[in-house]
């Protein structure tokens, strides 16, 4: 069974930058609130009339044009979302359309903030199997659709955005064995309910004791499947939750100082499933990661779900 590995990236955030004073004028928080509290200085806003499609088909094309592969060698195409208003046909197939995608498989996958890694890892199962040379992932989110914009314990965090990678084939491994799972009985944790009007809803104090007490067992066991030790890593990108998770997390690990550390969270805000590879396709852009570096993605969210992989960075 051949291996894959990720051989492009690509990103795309709306063009409205919405900052913590602005935040000020529509609840009470202010700048010193939320950077204390989260380290979130900013967070992009989609337009009204941006879809999520829209917003997947921007970072879908960028990764594709970056491979250098014509759209008619992409097999597989899947979309994490958690956002998406269109039930059928998918946001994959929609991409796929757009894109002059002929014939690929097409899904979306929703695993909350954890979707983009479980995505990749099932893109990775499939190309080994020897179902599909070349695949398309993508995580994309409009959280400003489903915030509570008068609860400032939660509109303080969110963002849109929209992060894609393409996936060939290898002969070695570029992508390593995922470890995932999820905890059902913490399902509440973090949440969209309400039905077809959702709102964002999260028990933080849950989530930040989990995630800090939980994510470093499951980043070594990610390590440990790749074969690795945590000192060998390049670069960590976790799901950009919260800035103070992911530095009690970094510590936890006890990682050189020389490990690049994704803190897009502080510009981005929380973009749910569209933030690893936002985050990812940022470091890529500016050269702060070597192509082939060993990199630890890492996610979770909702479900209460996690996924982690280490990749070799396109």
């Amino acid at each position: 069974m051949p291996g894959s590995r990720i051989t492009a990236v690509g990103h795309y955030q709306p063009t409205r930058v919405l900052t913590n004073d602005d935040l000020a004028t529509m609840v009470d928080t202010s700048d010193e609130w939320i950077r204390r509290r989260t380290g979130i200085a900013t967070r992009r806003i989609a337009a009204t009339d941006e879809s999520v499609t829209d917003m997947a088909v921007a970072a879908a094309s960028r990764a594709l044009a970056a491979s250098g592969l014509e759209p008619a060698r992409i097999g597989l195409i899947t979309v994490a979302t958690c956002t998406a208003i269109d039930r059928c046909p998918s946001i994959a197939a929609q991409v796929a359309g757009r894109l002059g995608l002929p014939a690929p498989v097409a899904f979306d996958l929703n695993n909350g903030c954890a979707g983009f890694c479980t995505a990749l890892a099932c893109a990775d199962h499939a190309i080994r199997a020897n179902t599909a040379q070349h695949a398309l992932v993508v995580g994309v989110e409009k959280m400003s659709d489903v915030t509570d914009w008068g609860d400032r314990r939660t509109c303080v965090l969110l963002g849109d955005g929209a992060g894609a990678a393409v996936l060939s084939a290898a002969d070695s491994a570029g992508i390593g064995p995922v470890a995932w799972g999820s905890d059902p009985t913490r399902g509440d944790a973090v949440r969209l309910v309400d039905g077809w009007h959702p709102s964002f809803a999260q028990e933080g104090q849950t989530v930040f004791r989990w995630a800090t007490g939980e994510l470093p067992a499951i980043a070594r066991e990610a390590c440990a499947r790749a074969g690795l030790s945590l000192s060998e890593l390049a670069g960590v990108v976790t799901h950009q939750a919260n800035l103070r998770i992911i530095d009690a997390v970094v510590r936890q690990l006890g990682l050189p100082e020389s490990t690049v550390i994704a803190r897009d969270v502080v510009e981005s805000g929380n973009t749910s499933a569209a933030s690893v590879p936002l985050a990812l396709s940022k470091l890529v852009e500016r050269g702060e990661l070597r192509t082939g570096a060993p990199v630890l993605l890492l996610a979770f969210g909702g479900g209460l779900s996690w996924a982690g992989q280490v990749i070799d960075c396109p």
